[in-house]
């Protein structure tokens, strides 16, 4: 079946041309000819990326009287994202009809501006319900016209509490009307909108109901909670070409990922609730443009996103409701392309994967997180497969390669071929020689890691000292002269704190007992852990000397030393330039930050310093003071950290 067979206009199927469509997907092919033909309220069940605007974008624009200036169609969608893009895919589609006119009405953009649209004029309204039913007690939209309304996504609609927006609005348009359901799932709170607000609707379904695509791979990696990060990175790595949607769950944890993503040279940004519109706007432009390799959001502000080309999603933790599942992963594997669908978990969100299994009646292949080997071995082969199908500009190099070859002229091929891999593959070496395993391996030692190359310490100090996962991080760095991406799985408590380093720093840690360091006139302490914590940590565990340490807190994820990205070194990993002799892709960075700085911290910074002065009796002494004057009476020079050193 064609669309010039399923009973479209003739302008319509001159844009459906344009835009490159040529067969309708299955959801098309049973909508479109029903709807076209028949006046109905309908239930359509189809996944995310078949085609579920244009199923019901077409027939209303087949329908709609051009000459008449006032609403005809109602689309409600629950977020500002679904709602722009459905309002730009109905544009596209009605480009030669004369005289049509769609808008979008959602919050957090200038509501002057969408009321002067609707007094000019439309027949196709698009719109998130709370900014509609302000428009409604405004007086500035009247519903009394309306043929058809469309539910889009109406189970995340129930969702983010809309039931009560849902009657008001139903209840301004007239009772005589087509009803249209479009969803990716059917919980039972979608079945009773069908009850309350439909007659005898058809009921259309491309697939079972909340199964999974069948192009879709679903891989799960087990790793500690406090390896979540370091795993998001190492898979990143792996896929050196990814453009993907990483899911977290709060907005917090979104912008703290994203933050920690961006400093160790990500190419990355956050998509959450607390960013205005415009920032959201802004960040949506550069993923839409592949400027950004990886786009951090929550469920609510991912819902809808139609980008293409996304390879991957990354659940770095699984939703809370599982049938959400289905939602994220139909942002890739959309229009017959495929995808991966990742999740990052910890041992005991095993039963939530059966559960999604149960569900998308789909199987998770467990796979073991990438070693440093095999990211190596990925990223070196992409090089060459890059290098291979580079294009050559003859004539701008013309000019500069007598001088190159005169250069070169003593090397063969086979060594010119191996200097110029080396060049790369030398720093993914130095990098991830002493990776350590992220899996977890069953009969480990408490406190063994990655085959005994790396140690965990115990440190004094905590949160009540000002300290976030980053700034600690600093301070430790700094404390044994080393990089910062050489301390990771930081566990930042009340009044104590846990890292790891690589096992050949322990007598640098330890050798600093000796010298007095001292932070806020409180001396610093350095202890190896003699076991891990448990996930999601704990209070007041039993440290050596009898002495009890209380603290709070769960782990913060972010942090945690840096990723390879190739070329120039950088705190955290590598970043590459963005000159385009790069072979690793476009890096360029921006994110949004709340307040103006980005922060990837916890809570409020608080210093427990004292006076501007710290005196010594003798000996070296280095204090680490947040004052801006610092004295030693022995009269050697003391070592400050001064406030601007740490990051709240």
């Amino acid at each position: 079946m064609t669309f010039q067979e399923i009973g479209l206009n003739d302008d319509l199927l001159k844009a459906v041309t344009d835009l490159g469509f040529t067969t309708p997907t299955p959801i098309q092919q049973q909508t479109i000819p029903l709807l076209a033909k028949q006046d109905t309220d309908l239930v359509a069940l189809a996944q995310t990326g078949t085609g579920k605007t244009a199923a019901f974008g077409l027939p209303i624009l087949n329908a709609v009287n051009c000459d008449n200036k006032t609403v005809q169609a109602l689309i409600l969608a629950p977020t500002r994202e679904l709602c722009v893009q459905i309002t730009n895919d109905i544009k596209n589609y009605s480009k030669y009809l004369r005289g049509f006119a769609a808008t979008a009405i959602y919050g957090g953009a200038r509501i002057d501006g969408q009321i002067k649209d609707i007094k000019r004029g439309v027949q196709v309204v698009v719109a998130t319900p709370g900014r509609l039913i302000d428009m409604i007690e405004r007086r500035v939209i009247n519903l009394n016209t309306v043929r058809f309304v469309v539910l889009d996504e109406a189970d995340e609609m129930l969702n983010m509490g809309f039931k009560d927006d849902l009657d008001i609005i139903l209840k301004e348009t007239p009772k005589e009307k087509n009803t249209w359901l479009f969803s990716a799932t059917m919980p039972r709170e979608v079945e009773r909108i069908s009850k309350n607000y439909m007659t005898n609707p058809v009921e259309i379904s491309t697939g079972k109901k909340n199964e999974g695509a069948d192009n879709l791979e679903h891989i799960y990696y087990q790793v500690q909670s406090r390896d979540r990060y370091l795993a998001l990175k190492r898979v990143a790595d792996f896929y050196p070409d990814i453009f993907g949607i990483v899911f977290c769950r709060t907005k917090a944890e979104t912008q703290e990922v994203a933050d920690s993503l961006i400093k160790d040279g990500y190419s990355a940004d956050a998509l959450h609730g607390d960013l205005s519109q415009s920032q959201r706007d802004f960040v949506m432009k550069r993923f839409r443009s592949h400027t950004l390799q990886m786009l951090v959001a929550t469920d609510v502000a991912a819902r809808g996103i139609d980008v293409s080309d996304v390879t991957h999603v990354i659940n770095y933790n699984l939703p809370e409701d599982v049938e959400n599942y289905t939602h994220r992963t139909g942002r890739t594997a959309r229009a017959g392309k495929s995808g991966i669908a990742i999740a990052i978990i910890t041992p005991k969100d095993s039963g939530k994967i059966k559960d999604i299994e149960r569900i998308i009646k789909k199987k998770f292949e467990k796979k073991d997180v990438p070693n440093g080997s095999d990211v190596c071995e990925k990223q070196l082969f992409n090089l060459v497969h890059k290098l291979h199908n580079v294009e050559v500009k003859d004539d701008e190099i013309e000019t500069f390669l007598p001088a190159i070859y005169e250069e070169l002229k003593d090397l063969s091929k086979e060594e010119l071929i191996k200097r110029f891999i080396s060049e790369e593959f030398n720093r993914f070496h130095e990098y991830y020689q002493n990776a350590p395993d992220l899996n977890i391996v069953k009969g480990a030692v408490d406190g063994a890691f990655g085959g005994g190359r790396t140690t965990r310490f115990f440190v004094n100090m905590g949160m009540m000292d000002g300290f976030n996962v980053n700034s600690l991080k600093d301070f430790l760095a700094d404390s044994v002269k080393t990089q910062p991406r050489m301390i990771f799985n930081i566990d930042v408590k009340s009044s104590f704190s846990f890292f790891e380093t690589e096992s050949k720093l322990v007598d640098e840690f330890l050798a600093l007992n000796a010298k007095d360091i001292e932070f806020n006139n409180r001396k610093v302490s350095f202890e190896v852990s003699n076991r891990r914590m448990k996930d999601g940590g704990g209070d007041g565990e039993r440290r050596g000397g009898g002495e009890r340490r209380g603290g709070g807190g769960g782990y913060k994820s972010g942090g945690g030393g840096g990723g390879y990205k190739g070329g120039e070194r950088r705190e955290g990993g590598f970043k590459r330039p963005r000159s385009s002799s790069s072979f690793g892709g476009n890096s360029e960075r921006g994110s949004f930050s709340r307040g103006g700085e980005k922060s990837s911290g916890s809570g409020e910074k608080r210093s427990f310093g004292r006076s501007s002065d710290s005196n010594s009796g003798g000996g070296e002494k280095r204090s680490f003071n947040r004052s801006s004057d610092s004295s030693s009476g022995s009269g050697e020079k003391k070592k400050t950290f001064g406030k601007s050193k740490f990051r709240d």
